[in-house]
């Protein structure tokens, strides 16, 4: 029987370490750091960090596959340091993690590869996109160039805003950024499509449509995402078809090119225009709250899928396509601004069958679980429409005690209008 190791500590890691639970081959699934949620469906909690402790611990554990979920660790070459070791890991090298921790270096590869995606111009001095800004017509969309946990990305409306986004971002480098894109802005039908990756083979997942915006309408400040539904039935049916063809193809076939192979999740954020499919962004692992919403769709076995393509070999996963999952975020009040933590969660423990709790920022207090973070959990589940799934989920959100925690009603409107 195998043991996993599922890095990060989200509510994309809870669902990662359940589909793995699920496998017939799978006696264990360690998390590290994990939270206090995961530990109800039998995750083991590891209070891990540096790479030398996680490979060690592989090692003494004896752990078949670690997978990474989070971007941070990808970033700095958890994986690079895992295979220099032949410790075996799903999850891109920090070469090939560029494409996301750095949207320049997207942006040239879109051109390079002729993909589709919005203007743009990448400017490191204030001064100079202060004045680019002010020639644009609105609205503009302002990058930083780098990671932000999905909070990096703001659409400019006014000028006023546009200066204090610029000054934040170039002058008192929010985010860490010292350069940042400004973009047009796309009109359109905003979708992730998610896919495995092994070298040259691509196994696309369901399309999702994720909620960036706080608010009802996706109207207020973007977070890193408030609910998610999947599939998509307001879209083309051959959509995934085109982005498979469109982007994900010419994407990996340039990372090789670039001696960028790699294998793990690519994730393409794009957008359905009146002249076609556009690249918004681009990730190289899970998109959360997408993961809880498309990997549970997932009717194969997940451990074996990855050992597969790890091996080399042609996988063929299955997936449900009579259902529609859709999952709402339950954030801390002030989220993503100043929050509260240390608010009692409600009692999650008596859900109809077919609804879902995902833990993402919560910490264990006295024996209750209690928030410790912005996004602090997401509830989800099934239903034959979308209409029927955003009502039951909001049925039994509306009976919970929320007064410190905030959510959207809306999510899935998209498909409902």
């Amino acid at each position: 029987m195998a043991k996993v190791l599922v890095i990060g500590s989200g509510g994309r890691e809870h669902a990662i370490c359940r589909q793995f639970l699920l496998s017939p081959q799978v006696e264990q699934v360690y998390c590290a750091p994990g939270n206090a949620g995961m530990a109800g469906d039998g995750v083991q909690l590891v209070a891990l960090a540096a790479f030398a402790d996680l490979a060690a611990f592989v090692q003494q554990q004896q752990i078949d596959l670690t997978f990474v979920g989070p971007e941070i660790p990808l970033q700095q070459g958890l994986v690079d340091y895992f295979q220099a070791r032949q410790l075996p890991i799903f999850g891109p090298t920090q070469a090939a993690a560029e494409l996301e921790s750095s949207k320049s270096f997207a942006k040239a590869l879109l051109a390079k590869q002729h993909v589709a995606t919005a203007a743009y111009r990448e400017f490191s001095d204030y001064a100079l996109a202060w004045a680019y800004l002010q020639q644009q017509a609105l609205p503009q969309v302002i990058k930083a160039n780098g990671l932000a946990a999905g909070k990096g990305v703001t659409i400019i409306t006014t000028l006023a805003q546009g200066q204090t986004v610029l000054q934040d971002l170039l002058q008192a480098h929010q985010f860490d950024t010292t350069s940042v894109i400004i973009e047009e802005f796309l009109v359109g039908e905003e979708f992730s499509c998610m896919a495995f990756v092994a070298g040259d083979q691509i196994v696309p997942m369901p399309l999702a449509q994720d909620h960036k915006a706080l608010g009802a309408g996706d109207c207020g400040p973007n977070t890193g995402g408030m609910g998610a539904y999947s599939p998509l039935p307001h879209l083309p049916a051959d959509l995934a078809q085109q982005a498979l063809a469109q982007v994900l193809q010419p994407i990996v076939a340039g990372m090789q090119q670039q001696q960028r192979s790699f294998n793990g999740i690519l994730y393409a954020g794009l957008i359905l225009t009146a002249t076609g499919i556009k690249v918004i962004e681009f990730n190289m692992r899970f998109g959360d709250p997408e993961t809880q919403v498309v990997l549970p769709q997932l009717t194969s076995d997940f451990y074996q899928l990855l050992q597969d393509m790890l091996a080399g070999k042609t996988v063929q996963p299955t997936w449900q396509h009579q259902q529609i999952y859709l999952g709402v975020v339950v954030a801390a009040a002030g989220y993503p601004g100043a929050y509260q933590q240390g608010a009692a969660l409600p009692e999650l423990s008596r859900l109809p069958a077919a609804m879902r709790t995902y833990y993402a920022g919560v910490a264990l207090q006295e024996g209750q679980l209690v928030s410790a973070g912005g996004r602090v959990f997401l509830l989800a589940t099934r239903a034959y429409d979308v209409a029927t799934a955003q009502q039951t989920v909001n049925a039994v959100l509306a009976q919970l005690p929320l007064a410190a925690f905030t959510y959207r009603p809306d999510i899935g409107w998209h498909a409902l209008t």
